[in-house]
């Protein structure tokens, strides 16, 4: 990651919680202390953050967020398990038709769908705004952004408010990530994210899920649906066949890739 981008992600992380730790900053960038310390150094000179023992808080001057989203950040979460998410992608892009209208809910496994859309003639919903902007720029594909507020951390575009563009959309597939998939469902992260899929979701005739094998059989708090409102999960072939076995049983039809590394 460009150190550009880390300064970027580290504001965006205070702008959330106000004050963070140096050990915090290394598992969710995934960078070393020094790495990190030295970031802190240079917002600090910038003044853009106060260093402090252990990590850094905002200025006083500065506005925190009132709207706070749990979850990775786009840009880091982008960077793992590159290969094989590009691999889950390319699947998942073999299961459209030019022309199509689809949904792609923001998140690091369907960005990687724009490589492969690229060629494509089809109508895309997105409310990721980096897919759109790649989309926008190496495709002939149509493409359709909602309203609402910008989410720099996440890269996506969230609108709280029921009546937006979105209402108007309808697509054949749904495309999105997850941060965990069992037999209880799809998971989630946050509760306005649920809101907003939840929206998008009513607004297509099948979902697709996308998502490595590092996030099968990971269970969590908040649900975003069951598992009967899933048509197919797309994983690679490290993820625990007894696992895969317990979501075939509620009648998903799961695609599996070949791991990469």
């Amino acid at each position: 990651m460009l150190e550009k981008q880390r300064h970027q992600l580290i504001l965006d992380i205070l702008d959330e919680s106000t004050f963070v730790s140096v050990r915090d900053l290394c598992s969710q960038l995934d960078s070393s202390e020094a790495t990190i310390r030295r970031d802190l150094n240079k917002l600090a000179d910038a003044r853009k953050i106060k260093k402090i023992r252990g990590g850094a808080q905002v200025l006083d001057d500065r506005a925190v967020s009132n709207i706070k989203i749990s979850g990775n950040a786009f840009l880091v979460d982008r960077e793992r398990n590159t290969d094989t998410k590009r691999m889950i992608a390319k699947a998942a892009t073999e299961l459209c038709e030019d022309g199509e209208a689809i949904i792609i809910n923001g998140g690091s496994s369907t960005f990687m769908m724009s490589e492969f859309l690229a060629e494509r003639r089809m109508n895309i919903l997105t409310n990721s705004f980096v897919l759109a902007h790649e989309l926008l720029e190496n495709s002939q594909n149509q493409v359709t952004l909602p309203g609402g507020e910008v989410y720099r951390k996440q890269s996506i575009i969230l609108s709280s408010f029921e009546n937006d563009t979105t209402q108007n959309y309808r697509g054949s597939k749904m495309f999105m990530g997850s941060p965990g998939v069992s037999e209880f469902g799809v998971m989630e992260t946050d509760p306005l994210l649920i809101l907003a899929e939840q929206k998008l979701r009513k607004r297509a005739d099948k979902l697709i899920v996308l998502v490595d094998s590092s996030k099968i059989g990971i269970k969590g708090n908040l649900i975003f649906c069951g598992l009967d409102a899933v048509d197919t999960i797309i994983t690679d072939s490290n993820a625990d066949p007894q696992a895969l076995d317990k979501i075939r049983q509620h009648g998903v039809n799961v695609v599996v890739v070949q791991a990469c590394g």
